[in-house]
Parts: structure tokens; C-alpha cells; sequence
């Protein structure tokens, strides 16, 4: 038997009337009192179709502006859409922009005692709860002052702390883990962990992968407020990676290209039996091997240089056969090939670029390069670039 829905998008999209001058904002008010739909508009999000099932764990990544705030705004009912149908079924409750749902101008103990009742708290329930939500929030004396004393991480603490006394049927939070200080972000995500364990469905917004890998079993990638990618966490996560460091690259700009000659020129690639130009993909911690052949004008056993860098331009490594004495093998009139094996690639998850630059026989000079697009998949959350062998306990060596 499949776990109940929760939560159900259906084709949802939402736009807002461009309202910059005065004469957008006229049309936008004449439109919304005629029941007109707005002539001008921003569409933020398009077609979205999702589904969040009891006990499901699902991370909302994307760019500043790909619609992901907006997408829990309608699902939590703080906006309508503009078309589609939303249905959320059981207690929901959700973290959004700081200081919603707080009064400034009331005391943190007047803001527990409103935002519990919309929460759902009971009198008797909210005053049982008191201390445990104090407890959670640890912000001292500050709970008797106005709430707009408070700092940034305050007020999420308090909110935090009435969701975590509450425990939802589904939370929803955008970027919580990312204000407030160390202790209590630890804090967080000791509860989320526990809640998950014990039955609780998380909506996650965050831009930090390794937090949304960690809590999240599956991810949804938005991008233009459309749907990406979805499913494993880590494949989707690991694609959007990808594409933010392939947009890093591309916004650096290619330098301009040096004058290169024929005289060795690398005629082709091929990464674990893969011809062509396209991307290859591989697991982490699997073999790589690399063939490729450089043509000769002049009949010269060329040099070797293979490089793997990270799609944004960071070097991983490089190698040259000059450096281990390897030897070029005849193919052919005037082509030679070499043969390269990683046999246990450590590059960690993401993509990759391997390059191949030709050289001359004393390994001098660089004549022509070839690229070609690599990506590491697996489920690994080690940070950095590569796997470095290491064990827990035990005597040292």
C-alpha cells in the first residue's frame, strides 16, 4: 500500500502584473477588479507538477529567481496561483521569510501564544508545551521584549522552536539552516533528523547541497520556474552542481586561443571505449582509461599532456608521458596512439573536463589540445575534489 499524499501540484503556474509605473499599475488594479487576466505579467513559475507522499524528504534547489520561495508560497496558501490546482492534506506548517507570522511591536511570549494558536496549539496544549519551546529557542530574557529587537537568528529560533514543539505532518522551510549561528543550526538538524525517523515529511529550500543531500532523499532542481530535474538527491543535486560550474566557466569567458600548428596535432579521444566528442559519464571510484592519437606531420614520436580539470576551470591534475618514461605506440602512417588508466578515478562527483595536449618529443612545447566532458556520478557526500583514502579508530600506522 502506497504512503498517503500530502501535498499535490497540478499543472500550477504563477505570474505577477508588472506594476513599475503608475500607468501598469492602473491596468493591473482595472484587471483585477474587471476578473481580467493581467496583460502584462511576470511569469514565475510554469506548469509545475509535484507530489510530496508521507514520509518523503525532498530538497527544492535552484538559482536566486528560479521560483523556488514562490513554489512553497502557494503551497503553504500565503499566494493563489494563476492557473493549476493545489490540494495539501494534514497539518502542515511552514518557516518561510523571517519574522512571518511575528507581530514586531508584541513580545516574544504574546507572538508564542499567537502564531501557536495558527499553528493549531490548543490553550492547555501551548501552556504545556511553554517551557520545552523556550527550552528549544534559548533566547533568554529576550522572550519578554518586542520581537522587533530581535536579530535575524533570534526570530527563527522562536519560529523553529513552536514548529519542533508542534511537529507537523509536513514542514516546510526556505533556507532556515542558513541564519542563525552554529549551535543552533546543529541543533535544527538534529530535530529534522529525528522527525524524519519518525514518520514527518520535509520540504527543504536551501542553496547548501551538502545540507539538502544530508536531510533529502529526493530533489526537485527549478530552473526559469520550470522543473529541471528530479529524483536521487544526489544525481539531481550533482547536476546542478555541474551546471553551476559550467556557468562559472562560461561567464569567466574563453581566452583567446594561441596560434597552434599541425605539426602534432590530436586527432581523437576516447574515454572508456566512448569515441567521439560528447560527454562520458562514469561512477565514482571506477577505472578510467583513455586512448588517444595524435598525428605526426613530420613522423616524430610525439609527448603526451593529460589534464583533469573541474568544469569551472579549477586544475585536479596532470600528467605527462614524458614524466613516466611511457612510449607512444604506432597507428598507423604518421599517427601514434597512447593508452592511459586511472584504475580507481578518486575524483568525487560533479563534472569534469579531460584534456589532452600534444607535444613535442624533447616535451617542450604544446601543439594542440583536445577536451571532452567527464562526469563522475555516485552517492558519496565527501566535500572537495577527490576521494582521499583515510579510516576511523585504531592504532595509527
Amino acid at each position: 500500500m502506497s504512503p498517503p499524499v500530502l501535498a499535490t501540484m497540478r499543472g500550477v503556474s504563477k505570474a505577477f502584473p508588472r506594476v513599475a509605473r503608475n500607468t501598469e499599475r492602473l491596468r493591473a488594479l482595472g484587471a483585477l477588479l474587471a476578473g481580467r487576466p493581467q496583460v502584462a505579467a511576470a511569469t514565475v513559475l510554469s506548469d509545475i507538477d509535484l507530489e510530496v507522499v508521507r514520509g518523503e524528504s525532498l530538497g527544492i534547489i535552484g538559482r536566486n529567481g528560479a521560483g523556488k520561495s514562490t513554489l512553497l508560497k502557494l503551497l503553504t496558501g500565503v499566494l493563489a496561483p494563476t492557473t493549476g490546482r493545489i490540494e495539501t492534506h494534514g497539518s502542515v506548517a511552514a518557516l518561510l521569510e523571517l519574522g512571518a507570522g511575528f507581530h514586531p511591536e508584541f513580545t516574544g511570549s504574546e507572538n508564542i501564544a499567537m502564531a501557536g494558536a495558527l499553528l493549531g496549539f490548543g490553550p492547555g496544549e501551548l501552556a504545556a508545551r511553554r517551557d520545552e519551546i523556550l527550552s528549544f529557542a534559548d533566547i533568554g530574557r529576550y522572550i519578554d521584549e518586542p520581537v522587533k529587537h530581535y536579530s535575524s537568528g533570534m526570530v527563527v529560533r522562536l519560529g523553529f522552536a513552536l514548529v519542533a514543539a508542534r511537529r507537523p505532518d509536513l514542514l516546510i522551510t526556505d533556507e532556515v539552516l542558513a541564519v542563525g549561528d552554529e549551535a543552533f543550526q546543529r541543533k535544527c538538524i538534529r530535530w529534522m533528523e529525528d522527525y524524519l525517523a519518525g514518520g514527518g515529511t520535509l520540504l527543504l529550500v536551501s542553496h547548501s547541497m551538502y545540507h539538502v543531500q544530508k536531510l533529502c532523499r529526493h530533489a526537485v532542481w527549478i530552473d526559469g520556474g520550470r522543473i529541471a530535474a528530479r529524483g536521487d538527491v544526489h544525481e539531481v543535486t550533482q547536476a546542478y552542481l555541474a551546471f553551476q560550474e559550467e556557468r562559472i566557466a562560461a561567464d569567466r569567458g574563453a581566452a583567446p586561443a594561441a596560434p597552434t600548428t599541425q605539426e602534432f596535432r590530436v586527432a581523437a579521444m576516447e574515454i572508456n571505449g566512448e569515441s567521439g566528442e560528447g560527454a562520458v559519464s562514469m561512477q565514482h571510484g571506477g577505472a578510467l582509461r583513455l586512448r588517444i592519437r595524435v598525428e605526426s606531420a613530420a613522423g616524430r614520436v610525439p609527448t603526451l599532456a593529460v589534464g583533469l580539470v573541474r568544469a569551472d576551470g579549477t586544475p585536479v591534475y596532470g600528467v605527462t608521458s614524458e614524466m613516466d618514461g611511457a612510449r607512444a605506440e604506432p597507428d598507423g602512417e604518421g599517427a601514434f596512439r597512447f593508452t592511459l588508466t586511472f584504475d580507481a578515478l578518486p575524483l568525487l562527483p560533479g563534472s569534469y573536463c579531460v584534456r589532452a595536449h600534444s607535444q613535442d618529443p624533447e616535451a617542450m612545447r604544446h601543439f594542440d589540445t583536445f577536451e571532452r566532458v567527464l562526469l563522475v556520478r555516485g552517492r558519496t557526500r565527501e566535500l572537495g575534489l577527490v576521494h582521499v583514502p583515510h579510516r576511523w579508530g585504531g592504532d595509527a600506522p
